[in-house]
């Protein structure tokens, strides 16, 4: 079975891939600037929303192979937090596909190195891990939490993640430990510097799980790469800020296309 896929819009083709835990209709917050010029492809990825959790989901090469069987052949692609590594394993792997790619608040590596302060503790990622077997619609709430702590409208974000999430099929249990899995153990940084595609990383000036300070890590990798601070914004900046989250993706797309 194939991933599930909500289309709109016309235009140019544009690949949305959303975070842990969600699904596609967190993108129903999107500035017009995306939703009035773009052909949207909303693919949920595996056990989320609407998609199928089939044993050959099991890791982070096969999560990308069903993206990319659902995705156009050629496309923008847009990836939040978790969304936003597998939209850059996609960027790697088929090159050919990918015509730019805009992260958003994503990283190559999410846990913290030696080599790579500016991360989340790899033990709040294993306290997740954790909780998910004994309460997991408890700990997917906690988890909508932390991305939104920080904001100046944490509270509005919250409750609009809820909302969108409560539009879709629950996530199942399987898939989310398995994407905490990938959070916590996936590292690219040695791959990125073989990019070809413009690329864009927004990070929100006050997350806590992909902290602005790893723009200067993302620059020192890829010194090509167009990064931007959205400040005030958490881990969520398309929520909190659409204006200003919308605006630094339109000049990103208009100096690209």
């Amino acid at each position: 079975m194939s991933l599930s896929v909500l289309r709109q819009g016309s235009g140019s083709e544009l690949v949305l891939l959303h975070g842990w835990g969600m699904n596609a209709a967190v993108w129903e917050v999107l500035p017009a600037v995306l939703t009035a010029a773009w052909r949207q492809w909303r693919l949920e990825l595996p056990g989320h929303g609407a998609s199928p959790f089939e044993p050959r989901h099991d890791g982070l090469e096969s999560w990308t192979d069903a993206c990319l069987a659902a995705a156009p052949e050629r496309a923008v692609w847009i990836g939040w937090s978790l969304g936003g590594l597998i939209a850059l394993e996609a960027a790697l792997k088929a090159p050919e596909r990918v015509r730019a790619l805009i992260l958003l608040t994503a990283t190559p590596r999410f846990v913290r190195a030696p080599d790579w302060p500016a991360a989340v503790e790899v033990g709040t990622l294993a306290q997740f891990h954790a909780a998910l077997l004994a309460d997991p619609a408890g700990t997917l709430d906690r988890f909508l939490a932390l991305q939104v702590r920080g904001s100046k409208s944490a509270r509005d974000n919250l409750r609009t993640l809820r909302r969108e999430l409560a539009r879709r099929p629950a996530p199942l249990p399987a898939a989310l430990a398995l994407g905490l899995d990938l959070l916590r153990n996936t590292d690219l940084r040695e791959g990125i510097g073989a990019l070809v595609c413009p690329t864009l990383w927004l990070f929100g000036g006050r997350d806590t799980l992909v902290p602005a300070a790893m723009s200067a890590d993302i620059a020192h990798l890829l010194p090509r790469a167009h990064c931007q601070v959205i400040e005030g914004a958490a881990h969520a900046p398309f929520l909190s800020h659409p204006e200003a989250t919308g605006t630094a993706i339109a000049h990103f797309l208009q100096e690209i296309c």
